[in-house]
């Protein structure tokens, strides 16, 4: 699996000139021809030959030079371990799996069993180095991430938190995972002592123990990782980490494995879906799952009573594909595996980790109850498959499904707001070493022609055609340059960076109105396929923006869409109603130009 890695080329600083050029064709339609050409000097200025920008670009390359990967450190706490708002709904994704139907607590206990069985099954495969090397086309990709999803936590610290993976290298090595049911945390350990993971009938011998244990809900110690980073790090490193008890218990969670949260069911809402997703991403609110989580650690599985399944995941160990290849293994297994049966082996007792609480972290823990029943209320969530055709109609018509899918968003967008946003698309880079993502910037004067000719009824629906495929055209090209390393954005981020850290002025092209307008993604979006019916849902990223997340199948698209209440600018139902009729419109138009 890693036989590769140290064969990865480097991530490379591309070319100044390239990326200011390519800066003023991305920004053209987001801004006036006044703000345009007031950036337009700034960027003349900036690159001209023996300029700040050659300045900073030799000093980024000297960096690139000296690192295995110039940008990730910048990028793990920039973009995650310096963030200071909760983690949830802006940082951490959920992922909803095809829903279960239990018939009572027996049945949830047998398929969390197999559920834990499956995960430690896939593990033996990282262990062993035996997974499949993913790969772009013929290219390897880098594994890296893989080694990060297991035996890890995020630790909350003042100013700056930290990750800690307690890997096959370390001193002890992790042989239990944690069960939190009603608040209340256990720690089970999962392989025998030969180190093979214990079958499905002896973990759900424990999962029963566990629940037999826990009848009734205890104070919520896991909502405390809901909270603000600084707030929830002076909590933890001041008052709960200086008692013994609450020291062994948080290094329990800390090392364990991976968290299984069982779940008590919740009211359903008519859409099932989107309560799914609202269970993933927050727990329901402080009266329902929230605070049977522990959101700092990178791996949570949720299984409720209602058969709510999913994946609950800290962002900053990888991004969507690995957990999707684990969640794909699990599901397999889950399907496959026989049924649970009742045994007479006695494994290990489950052992329960305690908290001893005072007064101030009880205090602190109702504030924590208080600050997230805020942001579950905020948070404008709509689940929604698109059943008319899948990624094989855009295929059929020789057009790049996700190209193809981002522009119908562009329309959707335009069609709401009449106006082009900031849009970004998450693009992986690790065809490098350590490579983790750019943007892929899908607002282009192309998709923006496009949408504007899809209002007027005086163009032709052959010049609306040919305007659509060069949109979806120009999309494909933006991303195959940006996960071949050519992206704009960790650029330009990563000279801004260099120059603060030489002690220099932020360079006045980072402060010009057009680059916050650029850098505020209005539309933030993710393709994250599965073989499943699986939806990954993350929060927007700026307050009055959305976040989508799609998996595309070949008959039907998945979409999430996420808003918040509290921005007057934003409607979900609305953006989903407009995505709809997009996706309609750009079929319709292709099918009756085919026909002519």
């Amino acid at each position: 699996m890693v036989a590769h890695q140290s064969s990865l080329p480097r991530l490379p600083v591309p070319n100044l000139a390239q990326t200011l050029q390519k800066y003023l064709k991305v920004v053209r339609p987001l801004v006036d021809d006044i703000a345009f050409q007031k950036t337009k000097q700034l960027v003349e200025e900036f690159g001209k030959p023996g300029g700040l920008g050659e300045s900073l670009q030799s000093k980024l390359q000297s960096r690139a030079q000296e690192r295995q990967n110039w940008l990730d450190d910048w990028w793990l706490h920039m973009a995650y371990l310096d963030y200071r708002d909760s983690v949830v709904i802006h940082v951490s994704p959920g992922i909803v799996c095809p829903p279960q139907d239990f018939n009572g607590k027996q049945e949830q206990l047998q398929f969390a069993a197999k559920l834990v069985a499956g995960v430690l099954d896939y593990k033996v495969q990282i262990d062993d180095q035996s997974v499949p090397i993913d790969k772009l086309r013929t290219r390897p990709l880098c594994m890296d991430q893989y080694y990060k999803l297991f035996s890890a936590c995020r630790l909350p610290g003042e100013q700056r938190d930290q990750v800690v993976v307690y890997g096959p290298d370390c001193g002890v090595r992790p042989r239990h995972i944690v069960v939190v049911h009603n608040n209340q945390f256990f720690s089970l350990d999962v392989y025998d002592n030969n180190w093979k993971p214990l079958s499905p009938d002896l973990i759900h011998a424990q999962l029963q123990r566990v629940v037999c244990q826990s009848k009734h809900p205890s104070v919520p110690v896991g909502i405390l990782t809901t909270e603000n980073r600084d707030t929830w790090g002076m909590v933890y490193n001041q008052a709960l980490k200086k008692d013994k008890t609450n020291k062994l218990s948080l290094e329990a969670i800390n090392r364990s494995i991976f968290m299984l949260c069982l779940d008590q069911e919740t009211v359903r809402e008519k859409d099932r879906w989107t309560s799914m997703g609202h269970q993933l991403m927050h727990g329901g609110g402080s009266q329902h799952n929230s605070g049977n989580r522990w959101f700092d650690k990178t791996l949570q599985f949720t299984v409720g009573t209602d058969g709510a399944v999913g994946i609950v995941y800290e962002h900053s160990a990888a991004e969507g594909p690995p957990i999707i290849a684990l969640l794909d293994h699990m599901l397999d297994y889950c399907s496959q595996s026989p049924a649970v049966k009742e045994t007479s082996v006695h494994p290990k007792e489950p052992e329960r980790l305690l908290f001893s609480l005072n007064n101030s972290v009880l205090e602190a823990i109702d504030n924590a109850k208080k600050s997230l029943d805020m942001q579950v209320r905020d948070l404008d969530l709509h689940l929604v498959t698109f059943k008319t055709y899948g990624k094989d109609f855009p295929k059929s018509q020789r057009l790049s499904p996700d190209s193809y899918i981002q522009i119908a968003m562009q329309l959707a967008y335009y069609e709401v707001n009449k106006v082009a946003c900031a849009t970004y698309e998450s693009g992986s880079t690790r065809m490098f070493h350590l490579g983790r993502t750019d943007t892929i910037r899908s607002a282009s004067v192309e998709s923006l022609k496009f949408c504007q000719a899809m209002q007027d009824s005086s163009i032709q629906p052959s010049e609306k055609v040919a305007l659509l495929r060069r949109a979806v055209e120009g999309h494909k090209r933006y991303a195959q340059e940006t996960v071949s390393g050519q992206g704009i954005d960790r650029h330009l981020l990563g000279l801004k960076l260099i120059a603060v850290e030489a002690g220099l002025d932020v360079p006045d092209l980072f402060e010009d109105s057009t680059y916050e307008q650029a850098v505020h993604f209005k539309l933030s979006t993710s393709q994250v396929p599965s073989k499943y019916d699986s939806l990954l849902c993350f929060g927007p990223v700026v307050p009055d923006g959305y976040g989508i997340c799609y998996n595309p199948a070949e008959d039907h698209l998945n979409f999430c869409i996420s808003a918040f209440n509290r921005s007057r600018e934003t409607d979900t139902v609305k953006l989903a109603t407009a995505l709809n009729q997009s996706l309609l419109d750009m079929q319709e138009l292709l099918q009756t130009q085919a026909k002519l």
